[in-house]
């Protein structure tokens, strides 16, 4: 498994390289909090209407453990997507870095 850093993924992003930054978590999680710039995946129908197989592509979810990351990694690079890493520290490690988060929390009832 290709891994990429967060100060690597910091510097693509800070340099608009043109990768695709994909949330690998359910919907309503992805609604509620990502990393800027970031698209949600977490099938291989939406990945062939939202993904091209040559593009850069980066997966993540919310932490090292989370396994939603790994296992779109693993449908993308056995579906014939050229260039997947994965940003294992995802969501937590980002925050813990300080840089910003998009989203939206569910309102409370």
């Amino acid at each position: 498994m290709r891994l990429i850093s967060r100060e690597d993924l910091k510097a693509k992003l800070e340099n608009e390289e043109a990768l695709k930054l994909v949330c690998a978590l359910r919907e309503w999680a992805y609604q509620a909090m990502h990393i800027p710039g970031s698209i949600h995946v977490d099938t291989l129908e939406k990945a062939a209407d939202l993904l091209d197989k040559k593009d850069q592509i980066v997966v993540y979810c919310t932490n090292v453990h989370c396994p939603a990351s790994i296992s779109l990694y693993e449908l993308l690079t056995h579906d014939g997507y050229d260039d997947v890493c994965r940003y294992a520290g995802g969501l937590e490690d980002w925050e813990a870095a300080g840089y910003p988060l998009a989203g939206a929390p569910p309102a409370a009832k």
